[in-house]
């Protein structure tokens, strides 16, 4: 039964919270917390000072901005359209997710490394976003210093928080006991299981959302559920290939350690590269791509984040499930 649910947790999260919208809908404030606390238990996984750069953080980073304003100029010039051009640019250029090292752990990837990723994702689009979006959306009336640190607002606490807490109770530990800290296995399984509620809650705000803009958006809704899919394959398909050809090494007790990765899979470097640079380019914080929309673009480009939650957690469910049935 456990099995069976790891395995399909993200698309009956999805549909749950999708059928049953207006019940999951008001619990919507709690999605900060949700995070704070999955967030808070992966990087009791890891021991920052395995924290470590690596070539192909640098490389899918360059990558994902020469798409996002190639994507953006591209339909731009063919379509003409700023909605579609907007939703596909909010595909690319939003940053990677902060559940995706659950994600990547669960199928045998580096936490260390997504996690090092994700906080350069986050705050390298803390600059991008207020440097470029006035040139994309003028109307929007933003100037650079004031959007910085309102995205940073954002972002900061649900990333920074958490990471500081888990560092302080390891340090805590670790003097009082004078032990190594180690997380449960039993612990180390909380992170997936808040982040499939969290799930469910979010996709409750989209079908809300996709609702509400059904009838006078349908023709664009119908163009970027298409070309968010293919956003999705390309951006997972070209960071697989990335970490594939830049491997680099995962230091700490949980590379490869059972005790906190039991789906751990790949035994070459090679294959733990690739499914963590993977996630790192394709899975994205989604619920930031949708509040950034709104907030300095056409809020309509909002669907183009909205389309993009749903093909990310099939394609994650499709990755849970092989890994699941290959051990």
């Amino acid at each position: 039964m456990k099995r069976f649910f790891d395995s399909n947790a993200l698309w009956l999260s999805m549909l749950i919270g999708a059928l049953g919208y207006k019940l999951f809908l008001p619990l919507a404030p709690i999605l900060p917390w949700l995070i704070f606390f999955m967030l808070f238990f992966t990087f009791c996984k890891i021991n920052p000072l395995d924290l470590r750069l690596h070539k192909w953080h640098w490389v899918v980073l360059a990558v994902q901005l020469l798409f996002s304003f190639a994507s953006y100029a591209g339909l731009m010039y063919f379509t003409g359209d700023k909605v579609l051009a907007q939703g596909i640019l909010m595909c690319f250029i939003m940053p990677t997710a902060t559940a995706a090292p659950i994600i990547a752990g669960k199928m045998g990837g580096s936490i260390q490394n997504l996690t090092t990723f994700t906080l350069l994702s986050n705050f390298a689009t803390a600059i991008i976003v207020p440097a470029t979006f006035p040139l994309i959306n003028p109307a929007a009336n933003m100037t650079f210093f004031p959007a910085f640190l309102l995205i940073l607002s954002r972002v900061a606490p649900l990333l920074l928080g958490p990471f500081f807490s888990a560092w302080l109770l390891r340090i805590a530990y670790q003097r009082w006991t004078k032990k190594e800290f180690v997380l449960s296995r039993a612990a180390a399984q909380i992170p997936f299981y808040l982040w499939v509620a969290s799930i469910v809650v979010l996709s409750a705000v989209v079908t809300n959302t996709t609702i509400l803009n059904f009838q006078s958006q349908i023709a664009n809704i119908l163009i970027l559920l298409v070309l968010s899919f293919f956003a999705c394959l390309l951006q997972f398909g070209l960071g697989k290939l990335i970490g594939y050809y830049l491997p680099a090494p995962s230091k700490g007790r949980d590379y490869q350690d059972v005790l906190i990765n039991p789906a751990a899979a790949p035994k070459t470097m090679e294959g733990v590269s690739s499914i963590t640079a993977g996630q790192a380019f394709g899975q994205k914080n989604t619920s930031l791509g949708v509040w950034m929309a709104n907030t300095y673009l056409d809020p309509m480009a909002s669907l183009g984040a909205a389309a993009y939650i749903i093909w990310q957690n099939v394609f994650n469910s499709v990755q849970l499930f092989v890994a699941a049935h290959k051990k």
